[in-house]
C-alpha cells in the first residue's frame, strides 16, 4: 500500500486542524481500485490516474471545530 501527501506535505494521517472559530466540514473519501497505482501523485493527477479503475467508493463527512 502506498499513501500520498496530505495537506501538511507529509505522508500519513494527521487529523483535522481547523482554525479557531466556526466549525469546518471534513470530507473523507475511500476508493477501491482494480489496479495498483505506483508513483507520486498530487490530488489532480491521482484522480486522473484512477479513472476507469474505481470498483467502489465511499464518502463520509464530519464537522469539527476548536
Amino acid at each position: 500500500m502506498k499513501q500520498g501527501l496530505n495537506d501538511f506535505g507529509k505522508v500519513g494521517y494527521n487529523g483535522p486542524c481547523p482554525p479557531p472559530g466556526k466549525p469546518h466540514r471534513y470530507f473523507i473519501r475511500v476508493y477501491a481500485l482494480d489496479t495498483y497505482l505506483d508513483g507520486d501523485y498530487d490530488k489532480e493527477s491521482i484522480l486522473e490516474a484512477m479513472k476507469g479503475h474505481v470498483v467502489q467508493y465511499g464518502e463520509i463527512y464530519g464537522i469539527y471545530g476548536k
